[in-house]
């Protein structure tokens, strides 16, 4: 039963490339800022395990993005960890994933997300995104396919469903084949996310 659920977990959501962090992209002078809004933007995350599955949501608190030339340039936003929420409104999980066992919220009440680079791509997404993620003490490059669209002011950019295996940023929490934890109790190594920002100058 858990090889099934896994294998279909696994073909859900792509799974970013992940390195390690790499030079912020940087804006020229000429460049447009446009600032996150956030009442319009939020990321979407999906957890899993083999009893079932969990889907909420985090909230960006603030974010520069710049665009040269019709082109997004640069970027960075900050991730509230305090505003997880789980939909099904589970309010003992939502604790859970702020304590110390997963974001440490008292110690780490954000993270961070900063581009390093975007390339044009072909295909159901019109942009490829680099960036380095950082939760906790930890930060990763991660690459994901997304759609920006660039008007005159305002930018949205809307990501692909895509996971990143959390034990890269040492969240390892009841990890798969951890010893001693029953099948039941252990969580999957993949978090999906999904980002959708709203930008306005």
């Amino acid at each position: 039963i858990y090889i099934f659920y896994y294998y279909i977990h696994i073909t859900m959501t792509d799974e970013a490339t992940t390195t390690e962090a790499a030079e912020v992209a940087t804006s020229e002078a000429t460049s447009t800022k446009y600032m996150v809004n956030t009442d319009e933007s939020v990321i979407e995350w999906k957890g899993y395990k083999p009893t079932g599955s969990h889907v909420g949501t985090i909230k960006i608190e603030s974010g520069v993005f710049t665009v040269n030339d019709g082109t997004l340039e640069s970027g960075t936003f900050i991730i509230d960890m305090n505003t997880i929420k789980d939909n099904d409104g589970s309010e003992k999980l939502e604790g859970h994933l702020k304590s110390a066992d997963f974001f440490n919220i008292e110690k780490f009440p954000t993270a961070r997300f900063e581009i390093t680079k975007v390339e044009e791509n072909k295909g159901d997404y019109n942009s490829i995104i680099t960036g380095n993620l950082t939760i906790l003490e930890t930060t990763k490059s991660i690459t994901f396919n997304a759609n920006i669209a660039i008007l005159a002011n305002s930018v949205a950019i809307n990501s692909e469903d895509f996971s990143v295996n959390r034990q890269d940023w040492q969240l390892n929490y009841h990890s798969e084949g951890d010893a001693g934890v029953p099948t039941d109790y252990l969580i999957a190594d993949a978090i999906g996310f999904t980002i959708n920002v709203a930008l306005t100058k």
